[in-house]
């Protein structure tokens, strides 16, 4: 969405940034009652935090399971307010997201599981100890009846992607990147069509193009742009 980031309050004249603080409420009165006095600008970031301690803790104490639905929540509720777009700047996709969209899958998918293996648990904890700070293990460690979760994830992150990346574009015109978008469109629906069920290389490749894509319009590097076209072709 396009806002004013910039505020002032209208009750004390306090100055702050929407973009910092994610909220119209003055940080010294706490009023509501303010205008922005800058222009328009589009914004699809939102302040937002990621801890997985309580889901550490109760991994440990062996009570995850009755944890599960609060993890999936604590997920959903970050993911929402992440975007890529922060004050008319275009971002890159961070592992953050990509990691906290896979465990949201992972978790989901293990909760399910019958007799889940030492080796998936395994991996569920390595998602858990290391998503909150932008880590995850690479495709190679990814359990087979994991790797539909994993592959799920990373195409939901790319999409998200996806769709900030077109709405930076509507304001930075580019054919070559929008074109190449669509062949990430496709490929994201090819995945979700099949409930992930794809290779985790595969699915790491598709999440590679992405950030492609955002280096070659951020950076203006073109072999980037040609790099992300071999990966989808």
């Amino acid at each position: 969405m396009e806002i004013r980031g910039r505020r002032e309050c209208q009750d004390c004249g306090c100055r702050w940034s929407y973009y910092e603080t994610g909220s119209v409420s003055c940080p010294d009165c706490g009023s509501l009652r303010s205008v922005g006095v800058d222009d328009r600008t589009l914004h699809t970031d939102a302040p937002a935090t990621l801890d997985l301690t309580p889901y550490r803790n109760a991994a440990a104490d062996d009570e995850l399971a009755d944890a599960v639905d609060d993890c999936k929540s604590d997920l959903r509720s970050y993911l929402r307010r992440r975007g890529f777009v922060d004050g008319g700047e275009l971002r890159p996709l961070d592992e953050s997201v990509v990691a906290a969209a896979e465990l949201l899958q992972v978790v989901d998918a293990f909760d399910r599981l019958r007799d889940p293996t030492d080796a998936e648990y395994t991996y569920l904890l390595a998602l858990l100890r290391d998503a909150d700070r932008g880590e995850r293990p690479g495709p190679a460690a990814v359990p087979e009846r994991l790797a539909a979760a994993r592959g799920l994830g990373d195409a939901k992150a790319v999409d998200a992607y996806r769709r900030d990346l077109l709405s930076w574009l509507d304001e930075h015109p580019d054919a070559e990147a929008r074109r190449t978008l669509g062949t990430v469109r496709e490929r994201c629906k090819r995945v979700e069509a099949l409930q992930g069920d794809v290779s985790p290389s595969e699915a790491e490749s598709l999440v590679r193009a992405a950030r492609e894509v955002g280096s070659y319009l951020i950076e203006g590097d073109e072999s980037a742009l040609a790099s992300a076209r071999n990966r989808l072709d």
